[in-house]
């Protein structure tokens, strides 16, 4: 197979061949259309897309097999299904069928290389809590993230807790020890909280500038501290409703492209039409037409309606990323925070592509292929990028 677009990399006409499951060559060729060839987009927090959501009581490996087709059309590769604060019981038992759905599928087995975990281990305050249910929230305990690995095949990657909550900083250290990302999110924590969590091994921050207060200190503060810490990357959900443009601008600036990851944090009402919905993330919400989710009654966000190539626009338009950074964030460096290969369009890479169209004027994208293991699984049916 040969695609035919510019390179996100380079800004370059390319041609590139795939075979075997692999990049096999990419050589200079005349493109100066809109379709632009990308490594894979890797989404590290997806709650649900289309009407499939992992946290839904009914969810079943089928829900996850089937929000795996509508990521690929949506134009990511990879990502990590996240599971949100709820009882023991119901984590597990989304956890199993997590894993089953790839035991059901070596596509999905691919596209799926972890899963998220964000919460139960959060603030219960008002504001840093967000929509995350109060009454399942508890400390945290090493002891039933084993279970969760059991129930999981070991596949739980990241788990998002507040920092300032009892045995915090022993979970932080057990849990690194076994090769999981600790992220802080969701928290009220004091600023020295922030430090003694990236001592004992936390690498992340978890939407950063979202569940938090309405109002906070001028300084110092836990988003000052988050964002001033290095040994921190920080994920962003660049939807133009989490945060500002000069927010998100700062932020990026402040961490760098080199520490920064871009996430949709979607739930199952992204592509969706404008309405109120009742959802397991976040209860009674409106979706309103210009994409903002909130909970209804509350200025509160309730997750995104965004996809992560969405995000990958709003960075350029709203963070003052090139395109190529905004991919970047959203492709090398997710992986390279998980430990995951390739990132780059390179010989020998591994063959997972997105490609799209880039309106330059409007700073949307839309799909046209998306290549995973060398395998087409989502075609636009334009022909615009193959030869």
């Amino acid at each position: 197979m040969k695609l035919v677009g510019r390179l996100v990399e380079t800004g370059r006409g390319a041609c590139v061949e795939v075979e075997g499951g692999l990049v096999r060559d990419v050589r200079s060729e005349d493109a100066t259309g809109e379709v632009w060839i990308a490594a894979g987009l890797v989404d590290l927090q997806v709650n649900g897309y289309g009407g499939s959501d992992v946290n839904d009581p009914g969810m079943s490996a089928d829900t996850v097999v089937d929000l795996a087709v509508k990521q690929w059309r949506a134009g990511v590769t990879s990502f990590f299904p996240t599971v949100i604060s709820a009882t023991e019981e119901d984590i597990t038992g989304r956890l199993r069928a997590i894993s089953a759905a790839r035991q059901s599928d070596p596509a999905v087995a691919r596209a799926i290389p972890g899963i998220h975990v964000e919460g139960p281990y959060l603030s219960a305050q008002d504001g840093p809590r967000g929509v995350h249910p109060a009454g399942v929230l508890r400390d945290p305990s090493i002891e039933e993230l084993s279970r969760w690995q059991r129930a999981a095949d070991g596949l739980v990657r990241i788990v998002t807790l507040a920092p300032e909550l009892p045995g915090a900083m022993d979970y932080i250290r057990a849990a690194a020890l076994e090769g999981v990302v600790v992220a802080i999110g969701h928290t009220a924590c004091d600023p020295e909280d922030i430090v003694r969590a990236a001592d004992a091994g936390a690498r992340l921050s978890t939407h950063l500038g979202n569940g938090a207060h309405a109002v906070l200190p001028r300084h110092p503060s836990y988003l000052w501290s988050q964002l001033s810490e290095d040994r921190l990357v920080a994920s962003f959900v660049a939807d133009g409703h989490h945060l500002s443009g000069a927010t998100l601008k700062a932020m990026l600036r402040s961490k760098t492209v080199g520490r920064s990851v871009l996430v949709s944090d979607s739930t199952s009402l992204a592509g969706m039409p404008p309405g109120r919905y009742q959802t397991a993330v976040g209860g009674d919400v409106t979706l309103t037409p210009d994409g903002r989710l909130t909970s209804v009654g509350t200025p509160y966000l309730a997750g995104s309606a965004a996809s992560l190539l969405d995000c990958v626009c709003g960075a350029t338009r709203h963070g003052d990323a090139t395109l190529a950074e905004s991919v970047q964030m959203a492709s090398l460096n997710p992986r390279a925070l998980l430990g995951l290969d390739g990132g780059r369009v390179r010989v020998g890479a591994p063959a997972d592509l997105s490609v799209f169209r880039w309106h330059r004027d409007s700073g949307t994208a839309d799909p046209v292929l998306t290549v995973l293991g060398g395998s087409v699984v989502h075609d636009d049916g334009s022909g615009a990028a193959t030869r």
